[in-house]
């Protein structure tokens, strides 16, 4: 059964009293206009009406469906100084950091960055401007690059200074953008002539002849995922009683196909 919200849960109790207050005004009313009928007029003096309770709650049911939050929003302090000490003077300077944040180097992150900015997702026609694309990469390599609760969208928005629902929005776009079919042809060709018969020989002189056509078929090394996957989640179980995945390469450790 799909779980309510806060807000649904507060409008159906609303709306349940709303009901109930409108037949327990009708009946008053009944009454109300009986005793009148049966009362000579003998004053002209009217009192001012009340507002009706039903009223009242109608006015909170607008209330609580018209606000975007319904609990008090709540400031915690932030900085971004971490993330663009990363890409300024780690970047820069101390390469190895830079590594160890990104787990690729400033060349290869320069790289991913400029075949990525053009895409569409990065170009919105939205009044609030976005972050720079070399940041929202940023944010999604240091997710990718930590495990657990280190990976988490807390986490990972404290580290970087940015609002919890910024970094789901960031891991969408840059993944958009990564698993749109152009970009997978432009950065990910298929091995020609000389590479595919230079990774049959390192087959061969590691194995046996019989194997050398297996070039693309090397057992590698297991990557545990954190999470059993939605979809298919069986088929990521290994022997080692975990869930994880296997980079597949070619001797010379260039990767030559993925699956997201």
């Amino acid at each position: 059964m799909p779980r309510q919200t806060e807000r649904q849960a507060t409008t159906e109790v609303l709306l349940e009293a709303f009901v109930l207050q409108l037949l327990v005004e009708g009946q008053q009313n009944i009454q109300i206009s009986s005793y009148e009928s049966s009362v000579s007029e003998s004053s002209d003096e009217e009192d001012t009406p009340l507002q009706p309770l039903s009223t009242s709650i109608l006015v909170a049911v607008l209330e609580v469906n018209s606000r975007r939050y319904l609990q008090d929003r709540i400031t915690i302090p932030k900085t971004s100084e971490n993330l663009y000490m990363l890409l300024g003077e780690y970047k820069m300077n101390y390469p190895n950091l830079f590594r160890s944040y990104m787990q690729m180097s400033p060349m290869a992150f320069d790289s991913l960055v400029e075949k990525l900015r053009d895409h569409p997702v990065f170009h919105n026609r939205s009044e609030n401007e976005q972050l720079p694309v070399e940041v929202q990469v940023a944010v999604l390599l240091y997710r990718f690059a930590h495990f657990g609760n280190a990976a988490s969208v807390q986490k990972v928005g404290l580290w970087a200074g940015l609002g919890y629902g910024t970094v789901i929005l960031i891991t969408r776009r840059v993944l958009t953008a990564i698993c749109h079919e152009p970009f997978r042809r432009r950065v990910m060709k298929w091995p020609g002539v000389s590479e595919k018969e230079a990774a049959k020989v390192w087959v061969e002189e590691q194995s046996c002849p019989a194997w050398r056509d297996g070039w693309c078929m090397v057992d590698g090394t297991l990557v545990p995922l954190s999470a059993r996957p939605a979809y298919f989640g069986n088929t990521w179980y290994n022997r080692k009683s975990n869930y994880s995945m296997n980079i597949i390469n070619t001797p010379n450790l260039r990767i030559i196909d993925y699956g997201v």
